[in-house]
């Protein structure tokens, strides 16, 4: 098969499911089921962001959530105490996790391997530790609700959860957009350099910290934009959910499972698990206590152990299997 029929196909592919994406709101009218798809385009959306920094640098950061919290912060105090609109506040919130990420990266970088993975969880700690202490800027441990305004596009509220639906699916396909540029760029390239050999790339010229930095930037920047999505859409935040060590375990996860260093690997996982995880509640409730942390821990070790590459892996190999037996056309 022709490089250009194999084109042909996955572009065909993609607005298949990109027509799909668009029109399910408008078939599934189940609150319960759009919600389970919010929270698997959310998910896949942090997830993209993790697999800038964490698939094809391989730096394995568990301390998203400090950008997620950042995020969530900022555009709430914006919102709550000067009536910003959370659209402005959102991009107000990456441009802080952007700035946050500098002295931040600039400390976890000088680490390698399981020291600088142990430094980004307490980078994200330190900072719920600080937001539970700031009682009159961050409304300390108990939080704050979001002022509920009714239908308020300006200020992302709405009446149906079907508009955040396709707020978040565009916020997915953002990522996706911005991954796939990056994939096809020189510092795409110098990005699997480092992963793969990082002492290897800087002697054949890559600038290694500088590469790190603006990945960690871009990657920031992207998390937080969910950290104000998410708190918009709950209506609610305190230092607990935003700065949430789950949420740093849950990007990296769905990265892993999915697939790292891929542009639909994180989507991929977290069809996975946030399906799993969803029917497992549905289905058990709160009858047998950690069930989900046990699925999810047999659905990791099952994909490290045959699967090291993912799911997207596994698809890939079915795929050149199917298309070496295909008799080649002129």
């Amino acid at each position: 098969m022709t490089t250009q029929g194999v084109n042909t196909r996955g572009l065909v592919f993609l607005a298949i499911g990109i027509a799909v994406l668009i029109a399910l709101p408008l078939v599934v009218t189940s609150s319960f089921a759009i919600d389970i798809f919010i929270r698997i385009l959310l998910f896949s959306f942090i997830g993209t962001a993790w697999n800038l920094m964490g698939g094809y640098a391989k730096q394995l950061s568990l301390g998203h959530a400090a950008y997620f919290g950042l995020g969530a912060y900022t555009s709430t105090i914006l919102q709550i105490d000067f009536g910003i609109s959370p659209w402005i506040g959102m991009i107000a919130g990456g441009v802080v996790a952007m700035l946050a990420s500098l002295p931040i990266g600039w400390l976890c970088f000088r680490l390698r391997g399981p020291y600088f993975t142990i430094a980004t969880i307490a980078t994200a700690q330190a900072l719920m530790l600080i937001f539970l202490k700031f009682r009159d800027l961050a409304w300390g441990a108990e939080g704050t609700t979001i002022p509920n305004l009714g239908n308020a596009p300006l200020m992302m509220q709405f009446e149906s959860k079907a508009a955040y639906y396709y707020v978040v699916l565009g916020l997915l396909a953002v990522g996706l957009a911005i991954t796939w540029l990056i994939e096809r760029s020189w510092m795409g390239y110098y990005l699997v350099a480092i992963g793969e050999d990082e002492d290897a790339a800087e002697a054949i010229g890559v600038n290694a910290p500088r590469i790190k930095r603006d990945i960690y930037l871009i990657s920031s920047f992207l998390t937080a934009l969910a950290g104000t999505f998410y708190t918009q859409y709950i209506y609610f935040i305190d230092p607990a959910t935003a700065f949430s060590f789950n949420i740093s375990i849950e990007a990296a996860l769905v990265s892993i499972v999915g697939g790292i260093g891929t542009l639909w690997g994180p989507v991929i996982g977290t069809i996975l698990l946030e399906t799993t995880s969803t029917l497992l509640q549905s289905w058990l409730g709160g009858s047998i206590g950690g069930v989900q942390l046990t699925v999810y821990s047999l659905i990791l070790m099952a994909v490290i152990l045959w699967r090291p590459t993912g799911l997207m892996g596994m698809m890939s190999e079915a795929w050149q299997r199917y298309t070496s037996r295909k008799p080649a056309r002129a």
